[in-house]
């Protein structure tokens, strides 16, 4: 494929992560939780796939970067806030700080071009929590208001992860990867749901011990 048509290819991906969010928004409006919460963990894979291929191929373009911005956006803001439910005034303002938080993360934290870092923690990594969660406790409400809110800090915090190159990066970190597609593809959703966020806490306690460098530190952060 010459460059033109991995841009497409790029842009097709986004475009299902985007519709996937708007699904999990829709299933969400349904009362069906675990629809909703198994297409936010698709998502979360689909992402990593995404970005490897933009940064592996050196592919930039602003109608690309418009249409993955509104994918993550919609995917990883509004659909995961979704997952509290909009029934009572306590679940739709964390819902409504969840989305605000997720958007001035993307707005505020961040700046052009390639970088080795992230500020603030990406917003996959918060709604894979919360849909594992949702999964793993039948959509309880307590304890997804108690998760949100912490993601919420853990988004807004100016503390820097590191970029996340699973798909470029050692082998064990590929086998993460391939071991979430396998178990979302063949495994129960409760398994699937827990391998996932046991993924993503390790990452969000463990940034630089597991999945990065000392030298991340000092880099500039990248919007997610």
């Amino acid at each position: 494929m010459n460059e033109f048509s991995w841009k497409d290819v790029t842009n097709a991906l986004s475009l299902a992560n985007m519709i996937l969010g708007l699904f999990s928004i829709f299933c969400s409006f349904c009362k069906k939780s675990h629809c909703a919460s198994w297409m936010l963990l698709i998502s979360f894979l689909l992402d990593m796939a995404v970005k490897t291929i933009t940064r592996h191929l050196n592919l930039c373009s602003k109608s690309g970067a418009e249409l993955n911005d509104f994918a993550v956006f919609t995917t990883f803001g509004l659909a995961p806030a979704l997952l509290l439910g909009v029934d009572g005034p306590l679940n739709g303002f964390l819902a409504i700080i969840y989305v605000l938080a997720a958007s001035f993360r993307l707005c505020f934290y961040s700046t052009a071009g390639i970088s080795f870092t992230y500020k603030g923690l990406p917003c996959p990594y918060a709604s894979c929590v919360l849909a594992s969660t949702s999964l793993l406790t039948k959509g309880n409400t307590f304890i997804l208001s108690c998760m949100t809110s912490l993601m919420i800090l853990f988004m807004m915090d100016q503390s820097y992860y590191p970029h996340d190159e699973i798909l470029e990066s050692e082998n064990w970190k590929k086998i993460v990867y391939l071991g979430g597609v396998i178990m979302l593809l063949l495994s129960p959703l409760s398994l699937t749901a827990f391998y996932c966020l046991m993924w993503s806490l390790s990452y969000i306690f463990f940034p630089d011990a597991l999945w990065g460098k000392t030298a991340c530190l000092t880099q500039q952060p990248l919007k997610n």
